[in-house]
């Protein structure tokens, strides 16, 4: 649930990102066994190797650190594959693995059924990277916090921009839409914005989530005639249909809703091109920011993506609930992190 707000949340995952350069702070305990911590996110494609990473290096400075409350963390990460499969994982984590909380996923659809696992068995769930509005809204429930930024927002940053560009009044709008539920809030998003700001939308192909070739929805495009087209698509689709735009030569201007960095770095370079929004890129002239990138291309060789920071950050934010709690209660977690 958002009640923690999310600016105060990411300065203070900032703050942690540059406490961890000079030595995560310990508080001594009774107990010594490692506080268990389950993590999903999806394998396939690049993004959740990226969240991976981040969320491994946070738990590697704190462990070195002296750990959490003289306790070490140990994360079990899987790979959340599916909706069901991620919702059966993070049961087994909570009976089986004995985690104290779950975190992670970048699925929309997943991080509802694991907020359903969270919420059923009154456990918490930091849910770090999904963007969809529906789940800060009617499938909100006080076990679960949000990272992220959402749908909304990022559909409000673009269009404000496509605005300020003379690119919205009277204009003519073509959608491309994921079939889900995180699709179907970017599309409801835009729709709203463009009928507040006298866009016109002249259509709106859903498309299904295992769809790698645009052709057919290209040709559609080429036929309507559009002023703008949008993506509201995500992951791997983003980067298909930049390079498959990019190769049909439309000319009529591209723009998105929904953008991971990883998504643009695949479709090569000169193909990405529009207005696409992103919650934090790799080259951000903040202090703590440029720490973790530093540490980041030193231990893995190469620059993250943004998931791998928000995952480092909400790690760090965890611990910090941990030790200004002297607990891994849910109930006294919860009212720390509201």
């Amino acid at each position: 649930m958002t009640r923690y707000n999310r600016r105060a949340l990411l300065k203070a995952g900032a703050a942690f990102a540059g406490a961890s350069a000079i030595g995560f702070p310990a508080l001594v305990s009774g107990q010594t066994d490692a506080i268990k911590i389950g993590h999903l996110t999806p394998l396939t494609g690049f993004l959740g190797a990226y969240a991976q990473l981040g969320i491994r290096m946070a738990e590697e400075e704190i462990n070195a650190g002296g750990g959490v409350m003289g306790r070490k963390l140990a994360i079990t990460s899987e790979d959340s594959v599916n909706p069901a499969t991620a919702a059966t994982k993070a049961q087994r984590m909570l009976d089986q693995d004995g985690v104290a909380f779950l975190m992670g996923e970048i699925n929309s659809a997943s991080a509802l059924t694991i907020m359903q696992v969270a919420e059923r068995n009154k456990r918490l769930f930091m849910q770090i990277g999904a963007r969809s509005d529906a789940l800060r809204g009617k499938n909100c429930n006080r076990f679960t916090f949000h990272v992220d930024i959402p749908s909304t927002v990022m559909v409000n940053a673009v269009g404000k921009a496509l605005v300020r560009d003379n690119m919205m009044k009277d204009k003519k709008f073509f959608t491309l839409t994921a079939d889900y539920i995180f699709g179907h809030d970017l599309a409801r998003a835009a729709k709203s914005f463009f009928d507040a700001n006298s866009g016109k939308l002249i259509g709106d192909e859903l498309v299904a989530t295992d769809v790698t070739d645009f052709s057919p929805y290209l040709l559609k495009i080429r036929q309507a005639k559009p002023d703008v087209v949008c993506s509201n698509l995500a992951g791997n689709q983003v980067t298909n249909l930049i390079k498959q735009y990019a190769e049909f030569g439309l000319p009529y201007p591209i723009v998105g809703f929904n953008l991971n960095t990883a998504d643009a770095w695949a479709a090569g370079d000169g193909n990405l091109s529009g207005t696409w929004p992103t919650v934090w890129y790799h080259t951000s002239d903040v202090p703590t920011s440029k720490t973790f990138v530093e540490s980041f291309i030193k231990k893995y060789g190469k620059p993250p993506e943004n998931h791998a920071w928000i995952e480092y950050i909400s790690l760090k934010i965890m611990a910090q609930a941990v030790i200004e709690t002297k607990s891994t209660d849910t109930d006294k977690l919860i009212a720390y992190l509201e």
